[in-house]
């Protein structure tokens, strides 16, 4: 680890590659885990919440947990079990978590976190944008605050998952990714046209049929729901990616732009990025990957599966 790392506060609802980002995020060079919040996305927010804990005591980490927002600011929750499983980590389960959920609420923290902070810590959000979006009503200068955003969400130039127009994360709460698209912070966008580039293969998967790494053995479990009873042939590494730019924003080039996010019934989540005019706020959209590079990064979390 670097002498001077970052702070770094990562936001999870989490589902299966939530639990990859939290493991990569752990291993960073340049930053330092300090705090996980949790929201309701992949999975009602009891669940989101008990896997993140899990997860933590799984890789032995000494980190908080936060527990956040239990549905959108607007919606009904609308989850992903179909692909996380009932309770977010495929169907493995670790063993019961030691770790306890801190006294704050996730937005709470996340304005603590950055005082604590301030203009030195780095963001990452890969679930519904909830809690940032009660965080920035409690504290309306959190952007002048942190150094580095990145947000996994959006379908800027391609197809969405929940709908031809809308990704999951940005769909389950377009007013919360709305607002915070508005509130002054210049993020980094990790869309579905970006994170659809970093597959995790079913031979990559194989690969792991042998570790005992704790590491290895979580990517390996949380995916195997997803390659042995769904039977996909990849899985894309979406949060794992967020997290990747948060330590080396050069994995991705990036289109600058306004980021507009959709509230109209028919376009309901949908992401654009376009010209920037009064009073909107230029933000940077990842479009390509520079899928080698991430994967050298990944390394660190399954060391096998670089990609040279």
């Amino acid at each position: 680890m670097s002498e001077h790392p970052r702070p770094l506060l990562l936001d999870v609802d989490t589902g299966v590659d939530d639990a990859v980002a939290i493991t990569l995020a752990s291993r960073l060079e340049r930053h330092k885990l300090v705090a996980l919040t949790t929201v309701a996305g992949n999975v009602p927010i009891e669940y989101s919440t008990d896997s993140t804990l899990r997860v933590v005591d799984w890789l032995g980490l000494d980190v908080p947990v936060y527990r956040g927002m239990s549905r959108p600011l607007v919606a009904p929750l609308a989850t992903a079990r179909e692909h996380h499983g009932y309770t977010g980590l495929g169907s493995w389960t670790p063993p019961e978590a030691h770790s306890r959920i801190e006294r704050a609420t996730a937005p709470e923290a996340i304005v603590q976190t950055v005082r604590a902070n301030e203009g030195n810590i780095a963001l990452a959000f890969v679930g519904p944008l909830t809690n940032l979006a009660v965080a920035l009503a409690l504290e309306p200068r959190l952007p002048e605050m942190v150094s580095k955003l990145v947000i996994m969400g959006g379908a800027f130039f391609s197809r969405g998952n929940m709908t031809d127009l809308a990704e999951f994360n940005i769909y389950v709460d377009p007013e919360a990714a709305a607002l915070v698209a508005r509130a002054g912070f210049d993020a980094l966008w990790v869309g579905l046209d970006a994170t659809r580039q970093t597959q995790l293969t079913a031979d990559d998967w194989k690969a792991l049929a042998d570790a005992d790494e704790p590491a290895e053995v979580l990517v390996r479990e949380v995916m195997r729901r997803s390659f042995e009873e769904v039977g996909r042939s990849g899985f894309p590494l979406h949060d794992p990616l967020a997290v990747a730019l948060v330590e080396e924003p050069e994995i991705a080039t990036t289109r600058r732009g306004a980021v507009r996010v959709s509230l109209e019934h028919g376009s309901r989540g949908e992401t654009r990025v376009g010209a920037v005019a009064v009073p909107d706020v230029e933000h940077g959209v990842a479009d390509q990957v520079n899928v080698q590079r991430f994967f050298r990064l990944f390394g660190k979390v399954c060391p096998r599966l670089t990609k040279d």
